[in-house]
């Protein structure tokens, strides 16, 4: 049992944290872009879905009342404006169940993998991830390196390629930067988790136990069964329908697109309920 005093009372600074930077509290996301999403979420659009197939009838008022209790958000309908509002307490209680899950995977050295649609925001706090577990001996996969995606986005058709940097997968044009790079696309799709499984698959393995992500990266792996979690926003209820089906795992509510520094402290604190502050 690593879990100290010093841990305890943190747990009151974090939360002044996700206020004062936004993370949790009134965020940028405005309830109008949610409102749209869980709109399109119960058209199955799949812009929304992010690669999950909803087994369970999915109404728009459905998924605000699932919202409601997952994130804190407004459950009246008639509320149709302004910023939205996660609930912080909400944060921390998945923050530990994230930090709980972690730990599981470097006590048993499990393979594991991390990708992100959000590299420009989200790349440090996985990054930091990956290197706790490398360093607890498991093994950070990296299948697919340099392989082609083709991504449909509002601009048409696009091929990414697949690149890792510290250890986390993300997709970037061809020559936008040299492999290896911190900046890639921003990407919802479900597409390059789908090509690095098959990858791995095709490679005999080892396969993930374990997917760390956002967006497709966690609905995508979730749909086809292995073991996901990750950070999401309040217009993405992908993840959170998924979690309330049973293909993902856990789901940590905060707003993923602020600064990049503001997640250190997430980082620092989720290590070291995981036992793993280096």
């Amino acid at each position: 049992m690593c879990v100290s005093i010093a841990v305890v009372l943190s747990t009151g600074v974090l939360r002044a944290h996700l206020l004062a930077a936004r993370l949790a509290g009134p965020v940028a996301t405005s309830r109008e872009e949610s409102l749209r999403s869980y709109r399109l979420f119960a058209a199955r659009d799949p812009r929304v879905l992010l690669g999950l197939d909803p087994e369970w009838t999915w109404g728009q008022r459905d998924l605000i009342e699932l919202m409601a209790d997952k994130c804190g958000v407004s459950a009246d309908p008639a509320h149709t404006s302004g910023h939205d509002v996660i609930d912080p307490e909400r944060t921390l209680v998945a923050l530990d169940s994230f930090a709980a899950r972690l730990g599981t995977a470097a006590r048993k050295r499990e393979p594991v993998l991390l990708g992100t649609g959000h590299p420009h925001r989200l790349l440090g706090f996985y990054a930091a991830l990956a290197d706790a577990l490398s360093a607890a001996g498991c093994t950070v996969l990296t299948p697919a390196q340099g392989s082609s995606v083709d991504i449909t986005t509002r601009f048409g058709l696009r091929t990414y390629n697949l690149d890792y940097v510290q250890g986390v997968a993300l997709v970037r044009e061809p020559g936008a930067q040299a492999p290896g790079g911190a900046t890639g696309a921003h990407t919802h799709s479900p597409l390059p988790v789908r090509t690095v499984l098959a990858a791995a698959a095709e490679g005999g393995g080892p396969l993930p136990e374990l997917v760390i992500g956002d967006h497709g990266w966690v609905c995508g792996a979730g749909q086809l069964g292995f073991e996901a979690m990750g950070l999401a926003d309040t217009d993405d209820p992908a993840l959170f329908v998924g979690e309330a089906e049973g293909r993902v795992s856990v789901v940590v509510p905060l707003d993923d697109a602020v600064r990049s520094d503001y997640y250190r402290p997430l980082t620092r604190y989720v290590l070291n309920r995981a036992c793993l502050s280096q």
